[in-house]
């Protein structure tokens, strides 16, 4: 019978053995950090640690316009030294080209001319110089309220300055204009379903917190009474119970709707496409993640612009040069037929 000793020994040496055949500290660290960047390069984020998107943006038609057609989220996207100096020369400017105009309102009335006629009235009260001029524009502008220096009924100019200069900057805050539906929806089979799609996507940056999309149907109906109802509303289904309809808008999404039997389009054929007469409302709303405003971007569909047995073509791809995922916006609208 082997003793507790010679156990003990048998033990140590297949121990030794074992030891003897993994690698040392060093190799292990080196093949740990060689696979750690091979699986680094195998994949790359979409979204990075400190939350920035790994996306790029390219193929957008007419993308200045429409970044100027929303001014005022264009500027706080911006860096915040440059916001801060656009907005001071856009204020001293306004100032300054409405000053001009009251001034000019005025000496063409014959506010500044000395002495004046008995039982003158000025246009605006108590203002002789440009500097007047200046400080009834920004009170003007501002409505912060007047003063000694108002206007008066004598000057229909001078009326129609206090409205235009009073509604100045309103018309900058739009959000929608970035916010891109595709031309066309379609309809086709996905997973073994019909489905009708449709694209959204934000060409900004900054992101869309707590975007969600709805859709309504605007169609005629005959109730069992034979009453017509010629705008009756049908709730879309997005995919409201499991959640679907709830976007995270990095980049170019397509919205389903399964066509089911509680779908208005369960009894619509390719064929009947051609006659129906209805309208397919999507409604896309959120808040801007740099200015906490909400917003609503929307877009219809007639018949006309359902494309039956068709896909999305697909618009993102991966750069292996730059491990960039890349956008590309000219195939926003582009469909496909499914042979």
């Amino acid at each position: 019978m082997p003793s507790f000793s010679s156990g003990m020994r048998q033990q140590r040496s297949a121990s030794t053995a074992a030891a003897a055949q993994q690698p040392p500290p060093q190799q292990t660290v080196k093949s740990w950090r060689e696979s750690k960047a091979k699986s680094s390069r195998r994949y790359k984020r979409l979204v990075f640690k400190n939350g920035e998107c790994n996306i790029s943006q390219y193929n957008i038609k007419k993308r200045k316009r429409r970044f100027l057609a929303d001014i005022f989220t264009t500027l706080v996207d911006i860096k915040w030294r440059y916001a801060l100096l656009f907005f001071i020369v856009a204020f001293i400017s306004s100032w300054l080209f409405f000053s001009l105009i009251w001034w000019l309102v005025c000496f063409s009335h014959g506010d500044f001319d000395h002495p004046k006629p008995k039982g003158f009235k000025p246009c605006v009260v108590n203002l002789f110089d440009f500097t007047g001029a200046l400080l009834f524009s920004i009170e003007t502008q501002h409505t912060i309220g007047y003063g000694t220096r108002y206007p008066t009924d004598r000057c229909p100019e001078a009326v129609l300055m206090v409205m235009v200069q009073s509604c100045f900057g309103v018309i900058i805050q739009k959000r929608a204009e970035t916010l891109m539906f595709s031309k066309s929806a379609v309809i086709c089979k996905r997973d073994g379903a019909m489905v009708l799609l449709f694209r959204v996507g934000d060409m900004r940056k900054s992101q869309l917190i707590e975007a969600h999309i709805r859709g309504i149907l605007i169609k005629k109906r005959i109730t069992r009474e034979n009453e017509v109802l010629p705008l009756e509303q049908f709730d879309i289904d997005l995919g409201f119970n499991d959640g679907y309809d709830r976007l995270f808008l990095v980049w170019p999404i397509i919205v389903e709707h399964k066509i089911n039997s509680n779908s208005p389009f369960w009894e619509i054929s390719a064929e009947d496409l051609q006659t129906e007469q209805f309208e397919l409302i999507v409604i896309l709303e959120g808040i801007i993640e740099s200015t906490g405003m909400t917003t609503q971007a929307r877009s219809s569909y007639l018949p006309s612009e359902i494309r039956w047995g068709h896909r999305f073509e697909r618009l993102i791809t991966y750069q292996k040069d730059n491990g960039e995922y890349q956008i590309n916006y000219e195939k926003f609208h582009a469909t496909r037929e499914i042979p």
